[in-house]
């Protein structure tokens, strides 16, 4: 009986001292990014000072270089890996000026991957495109007058006021009739549009073709001074994104017959072929280093604004994340890895290569965790279709702080992601990857793909919440001694709405394709793309992924929508 006594208390010492060095560890943590984070000085030098990181700059080479920097810098052991190349381009100086009736310079910046216009620029009258097209023959009889003239393509908005501000000062009935002309011009506009015979990017080339001097859109975001900044669809011509007030006026200049001219000078540089690669840090584990907890978050933005939200926000977060647990846990039981992934926002490019690349390193993941939206606290974790989730995610939670999760809401066993973010590769591949999801913060509106997505952005004490909890629950992960299960849920197929469901979601993952093997692709002249970045046999784990034989989408189904489709 006293051995049994003494083995006894044996055990409960031994306990209590993991117990206690788990605490300290966490508590540790926790001050360290309460009250000396590391999160402002990084966001200053990769936002202020290396900027946007569109894919095939020399910002996103710049960025990756710092990043590895960072890591060495705090011991840790960094990357690059290269995974296929691109179309190499750089931004330089717009000017748009309108010269006639009066002279006013214009907000507005080219599109990504335009040609330069040169120092001169070019200089043109501005018109409109045609109202009340009978068929595609008028158009094409029309068309002959856009030859040497730019051309607007954008809708004109009635109102440059979001939503939000006519429900806090209009009248009830004054906000009625403007959401009822705009939806009645929004259907004349697309009406007309399809009589031409060409969609909204296909009559691009047309005016091309056409001869016309340039294109002029206001892809506005229905916030104020807020528009999308994608990508040119023209070769040689140059295309400018306006913003919406200055895009208006020339709009009814031209309605008017006040035939505005514009001066529009784009300095870009084309820079041939160029790497594409992802960054990769790593604390090698100490007991089972071949286990791995795969921190994630994509490195690459588009350059309307510096990519504040979307992701450097996500990229920050783990930072901040790895430099804690490399202070506070610098052995791991298991390897930690953190991903900055290239070209999600060309179809997650990045994600999909590594998770190719690393079929050893993806079978054996314990979890991935993955940010991409915005700024705000992480409110959200769903267990990813995973049928035991609830076992280890929701005793990892149980360690953090009860100020964080209390605003985080769960979801278990939960239903599988779609295509929108990095985790979705690993989802694909069978790994357990879970999204941190966000408060918005006005994200879709203002900030996401905008030309308003800048540091002024970030709310730090949000980041600082989301740090604490990754690295928590990457300690945690680590820690655990039992790996977790990548059981999936099975259930019953759900007949016609199901499959209507899941073939939507299967066309939002095909969607991702389409931009790499388009025939009017931007790299389409770059053949010897590595398959693992660009072939959409990469796919059909997706594909299997939303079989009905193996899931069923619960109410957040409802949230696969058309807008899913763009990165």
């Amino acid at each position: 009986m006293k051995h049994l006594y003494t083995l006894f208390l044996l055990l409960f010492l031994i306990s209590f001292s993991n117990t206690s060095a788990q605490n300290s560890i966490i508590d540790d943590m926790v001050a360290e990014a309460s009250s000396n984070s590391d999160l402002e000085r990084l966001a200053h030098e990769l936002l202020d000072v290396v900027g946007p990181r569109l894919v095939g700059t020399p910002q996103m080479e710049h960025a990756s270089q710092w990043a590895i920097e960072q890591y060495k810098k705090w011991g840790i052991e960094a990357r690059q890996e290269q995974y296929g190349t691109w179309r190499g381009w750089e931004r330089g100086i717009t000017h748009i000026d309108m010269m006639s009736p009066r002279i006013q310079t214009l907000d507005g910046m080219q599109l990504a991957w335009n040609l330069s216009t040169g120092s001169a620029g070019v200089t043109a009258e501005v018109i409109t495109l045609p109202e009340n097209v009978k068929d595609s023959l008028d158009f094409k009889q029309w068309l002959p007058n856009v030859k040497g003239k730019f051309v607007l393509v954008s809708m004109k908005q009635p109102t440059g006021r979001p939503d939000y501000n006519w429900e806090e000062f209009a009248t009830e009935e004054s906000f009625t009739k403007m959401k009822d002309e705009r939806d009645s011009l929004t259907m004349a506009w697309r009406t007309n549009l399809r009589r031409t015979g060409f969609n909204r990017r296909s009559i691009i080339r047309a005016l091309e073709d056409a001869g016309a001097a340039g294109i002029v859109a206001s892809n506005w975001s229905r916030g104020f001074g807020v528009n999308k900044i994608f990508s040119a669809r023209t070769k040689v011509i140059p295309t400018v994104d306006m913003e919406l007030e200055d895009y208006t006026m020339l709009y009814r200049m031209v309605e008017y017959g006040d035939k505005p001219i514009l001066e529009i000078v784009a300095e870009s540089k084309e820079l041939g072929e160029v790497p594409t690669f992802n960054t990769i840090g790593e604390i090698r584990g100490t007991e089972k280093p071949k286990e791995y907890i795969v921190l994630s978050a994509h490195f690459d933005s588009w350059d309307g604004g510096t990519g504040a939200t979307d992701n450097g926000t996500g990229t920050l977060v783990m930072m901040e994340a790895m430099r804690l647990l490399k202070k506070f846990y610098p052995n791991p039981k298991r390897t930690i890895i953190v991903g900055h992934w290239g070209s999600e926002e060309q179809g997650l490019n990045g994600s999909r290569a590594f998770v190719e690349d690393h079929p050893e390193i993806v079978k054996n993941i314990q979890a991935s965790f993955n940010q991409d939206n915005g700024t705000g606290r992480v409110v959200n974790i769903s267990g990813a279709g995973f049928l035991h989730a609830y076992d280890y995610l929701g005793s990892w939670l149980a360690a953090v702080p009860r100020d964080i999760t209390q605003h985080i809401e769960t979801n278990y066993p939960g239903s599988p992601s779609g295509g929108g973010s990095d985790n979705a590769s690993f989802l694909a591949a069978g790994a357990p990857a879970f999204n941190l999801s966000a408060l918005n913060w006005s994200y879709w509106n203002y900030t996401w793909h905008t030309n308003r997505d800048t540091y002024d952005k970030i709310i730090f004490d949000d980041l600082k919440n989301n740090a604490i909890l990754t690295a928590i629950l990457t300690y945690m992960a680590s820690e655990d001694p039992d790996k977790t299960s990548t059981e999936k849920i099975f259930l019953k197929k759900h007949g016609k709405r199901f499959t209507k469901l899941r073939k939507k979601s299967v066309k939002l993952m095909e969607t991702r394709t389409r931009p790499i093997h388009n025939k009017n692709s931007l790299h389409k002249e770059f053949p010897k793309k590595k398959a693992s970045a660009f072939c959409p046999e990469n796919f059909i784990n997706l594909r299997r992924w939303f079989h009905p034989a193996n899931f069923e989408f619960d109410s957040d189904v409802s949230k696969v929508n058309d807008s899913s489709a763009q990165i």
